[in-house]
């Protein structure tokens, strides 16, 4: 991509995103996502009428006086998005790649959280984290998530969303809200999910979403015959018969198995998460997911 066309392309998504946020989703986003609640303020000496369980008993002994601990409403978020740049996100049937339909929606879910003044975060992984970008505010800022998200070039081939997990519980601190966007066919063989442990460890810390984007044509094999197909994360490649019914039923067991699994983990960790397919207009997918919380 050349910077001409980065540039115009970045500007269209700009144009796009900032009409949806004003227009759609800032009072979603808003009500949706709310600040951390109640954080601690300062320390004052106590008033009758005050909850003795906000006392402040160490400062209480050393001033020989009661005091009590005031807290105020904590409304700033800071918002993570986890983005999927593996091999996996160039592929795409129906007009748009996975990668492209993710950075609209990254780019989305940034500028509502821009408008509601949050920081905006981001961590770039394929089978590894490949870029980290502090959470910040402004224009400038979101324009340079948007950037990377299109042009960055991954190092690695794979996909390890654990890893992007584990990089986030480790990286920042205080709760914040994350939002993974991946195709999340990060799998074993028999399709079950490989980053259980890092999820169960990361909704522990922090308010996880899931954005699953996937093609259509991802579902199943359609019967053309005899082709040679390559994995585009591992490099290995084979001759498919597609014209074999049962190498097209197994296949669409496995993608179906893969995709279940994937449907009990969030439940079991209670995962807010939306499917949305590359030929899909996203608003839907992101106001189901809003009105879910």
């Amino acid at each position: 991509m050349t910077p001409e066309e980065l540039i115009k392309k970045v500007r269209k998504i700009e144009i796009r995103t900032k009409a949806l946020s004003h227009q759609i989703f800032a009072g979603e986003y808003h009500s949706a996502f709310k600040g951390r609640g109640m954080a601690f303020s300062e320390v004052r000496e106590y008033q009758y009428g005050d909850d003795v369980r906000n006392m402040d008993w160490n400062v209480t002994a050393r001033m020989s006086a009661p005091y009590v601990k005031v807290f105020e409403e904590e409304r700033e978020l800071t918002v993570v998005l986890l983005v999927d740049i593996s091999r996996s996100g160039l592929f795409g049937t129906q007009g748009k790649t996975k990668r492209e339909q993710i950075a609209e929606i990254a780019a989305t879910l940034a500028f509502s959280a821009i408008l509601n003044n949050d920081k905006v975060g981001c961590i770039l992984f394929s089978d590894r984290v490949e870029k980290f970008i502090s959470p910040g505010k402004g224009r400038t800022h979101f324009l340079h998530i948007i950037r990377e998200i299109l042009e960055w070039e991954p190092q690695h081939d794979g996909t390890d969303i654990g890893e992007a997990l584990r990089y986030l519980t480790n990286a920042i601190k205080k709760k914040c809200t994350a939002f993974v966007l991946s195709d999340m066919l990060d799998v074993q063989a028999d399709g079950t999910p490989r980053y259980e442990e890092a999820l169960k460890v990361a909704v522990n810390r922090h308010d996880v979403s899931v954005i699953r984007v996937t093609d259509p044509r991802e579902q199943s094999i359609p019967n053309i015959g005899l082709v040679h197909a390559k994995d585009a994360e591992t490099g290995a490649s084979r001759w498919i018969n597609t014209g074999s019914r049962s190498v097209r039923d197994a296949y669409a067991r496995w993608f179906q198995s893969s995709t279940a699994q994937a449907d009990r983990l969030f439940l079991k960790y209670q995962v807010d998460h939306v499917d949305i397919a590359t030929h899909e207009d996203y608003v839907h997918g992101l106001m189901a997911l809003f009105h879910r919380r």
